[in-house]
């Protein structure tokens, strides 16, 4: 990849070149086990790349520039392809997420384990379809969790900058596992506590989303804690808003613009900080409101019922208090980003991701 093909404002085009560069060398290695495995590698680059905003490796590459990253420096490249790991760190979290949730579609595709389990019944393997389809899928997103290392170790970033990131990427692992198991600890438990909700959106989300690219882009250009500290500070409140809109949208989204069904989170009782904000808020003004919601949800839902809840999420004050948390964490990461010693140009393009983050419909 060029230099000159990244330019400042990197896209979701440059994180492609560097991936599709990446399973290119991958595919050569998967011959030598033979053609199962080839085809999950292409299976996967396929899951990778025929979606997804890239907004993770956007954020770290905007974590360098604004940490004073030279985007024609010959290393620009080497960052860029470091930058791209959190893309397949994202698939990974997917894969796995969607078998915990029993979601069935992602990004207006079938699920992997829903793939894969389709390719049993197909090529009429024995024993259940749908542990085989888990199976496969729990370890393709393995794999890809595998190489988003492979992909920054690999990248061609200078040794000191890999010194720096080391215990970045380490955090942003970690942290994504403990949302993860935090979430489903959660669910499980029908926990209803909204600080709780916001705890595991705080680190399954905000860290990994916006957060931690940052700091990860920072951290290769060598910047300073105060900017580190910003970085975070904006991340993590723009991180939370990004999820905060997504309840939303699992909502009240259109399915072709999101690509998944509307009303999937009330149909798998997900405890997200919206349904937590609505059973509180129900409790205090409206228990019958509150009692048919516990009693719907986490079921299939008639359009009637989803219509219903729907409209007491609504009536009961949730939709305008998650807008209002939304505005507000907007807002202070705004003046966290202000503050900062960032340049010029990385302030802009991060005011204008985090409004595109918090305002999106998809």
């Amino acid at each position: 990849m060029t230099v000159s093909y990244l330019g400042a404002a990197m896209g979701a085009a440059a994180v492609d070149v560097a991936m599709r560069d990446f399973f290119t060398a991958r595919r050569a290695e998967a011959d030598a086990f033979g053609e199962d495995f080839a085809a999950t590698v292409a299976e996967l680059e396929s899951y990778v790349l025929r979606g997804g905003k890239r907004i993770r490796p956007a954020f770290a590459w905007l974590g360098w520039l604004g940490a004073g990253g030279d985007p024609e420096a010959p290393v620009a490249a080497a960052v860029l392809t470091a930058c791209a790991g959190f893309e397949l760190l994202h698939a990974s979290g997917l894969i796995h997420d969607d078998i915990i949730d029993a979601s069935r579609t992602r990004r207006g595709h079938p699920a992997a384990h829903v793939t894969y389990a389709e390719r049993h019944r197909a090529r009429g393997f024995s024993g259940d379809p749908e542990s085989f389809g888990n199976g496969t899928a729990i370890l393709i997103g393995d794999l890809a969790l595998i190489w988003a290392d492979v992909l920054v170790r690999s990248s061609g970033l200078p040794e000191d900058a890999h010194t720096r990131i080391s215990p970045v990427w380490s955090a942003v692992r970690t942290e994504v596992m403990y949302g993860q198991l935090h979430d489903l600890i959660t669910q499980m438990s029908g926990d209803e506590d909204v600080d709780r909700a916001l705890r595991v959106i705080r680190y399954k989300t905000a860290s990994y989303t916006v957060e931690r690219p940052l700091h990860f882009g920072a951290a290769i250009a060598g910047a300073d804690a105060d900017l580190v500290a910003a970085y975070r500070a904006f991340g993590a409140d723009i991180g939370v808003a990004f999820q905060l809109r997504d309840d939303l949208l699992g909502v009240f989204g259109d399915p072709a613009v999101t690509g998944k069904p509307s009303g999937d989170d009330l149909r798998e009782g997900k405890r997200t900080v919206l349904l937590a904000t609505a059973l509180k808020l129900g409790d205090e003004h409206d228990p019958a409101a509150a009692r048919f919601v516990r009693a719907t949800i986490g079921r299939e839902l008639s359009d009637a019922d989803l219509a219903r809840v729907r409209a007491i999420l609504v009536d009961v004050g949730a939709v305008e208090r998650i807008e209002q948390e939304i505005a507000h964490r907007a807002e202070r990461a705004m003046l966290a980003l202000a503050a900062s010693t960032a340049t010029a140009y990385a302030k802009h393009q991060l005011a204008e991701m985090a409004i595109r983050a918090t305002q999106r419909t998809q």
